[in-house]
């Protein structure tokens, strides 16, 4: 399979991105886009985007985790999107755009995207951990070493196992480094 894509990042994250108005790109095949996604067999990703056609927006923005799984939005990868769908022309200084959770609104200040997340939905506390929706799930762990977490093992195991299933969540394990400062590490 021959496609075009572009590479985007948003605060560190980066993002595979396909043009896919015309729907050629197969968005349902999980292990392929997992594959494109993984650093030392892909492209190498935290996520990878759709921008595809909307009847009620300017765009939709199809969001899938670097496992393949389809998630309902990011908010890096959302900027990112935004921005690569002006440069495809299909928007304008003041942005809206569907993703799985709904309407969203973006702008243009400068060069740089300003994006607004919805108003966090549910709080939940599990096993000493928070779970909070911004339209797109987290779980949040906080740990006394974010370096010695195994995000990966750690991360996966959380993600699909229960209360999240096969919806799974994003994880989020947070070391509170000062009393303003975080530092977080996301599966």
């Amino acid at each position: 399979m021959i496609f075009s894509f572009v590479k985007y990042q948003g605060t560190g994250n980066d993002f595979v991105i396909v043009d896919n108005r015309d729907s050629h790109f197969p968005t349902k095949d999980h292990a392929l886009i997992a594959q494109l996604c993984h650093r030392n067999y892909g492209i190498g990703a935290d996520g990878f985007i759709s921008v595809e056609s909307d009847t009620t927006s300017d765009f939709f923005m199809r969001y899938f985790n670097a496992d393949g799984h389809e998630g309902s939005l990011c908010g890096n990868g959302s900027r990112c999107a935004v921005h690569y769908a002006n440069d495809l022309g299909l928007t304008q200084k003041e942005v809206v755009f569907r993703a799985t959770d709904g309407l969203h609104q973006a702008q243009f200040v400068g060069q740089e995207v300003a994006f607004s997340l919805h108003d966090v939905s549910k709080w939940e506390t599990h096993k000493e951990a928070l779970f909070i929706d911004t339209g797109s799930p987290h779980h949040i762990a906080f740990v006394d070493d974010v370096a010695a977490v195994d995000v990966t093992n750690t991360g996966a195991a959380i993600s699909h196992g229960a209360p999240y299933f096969a919806d799974g969540t994003n994880v989020n394990f947070v070391e509170v480094t000062a009393t303003d400062s975080l530092y977080v590490r996301t599966y």
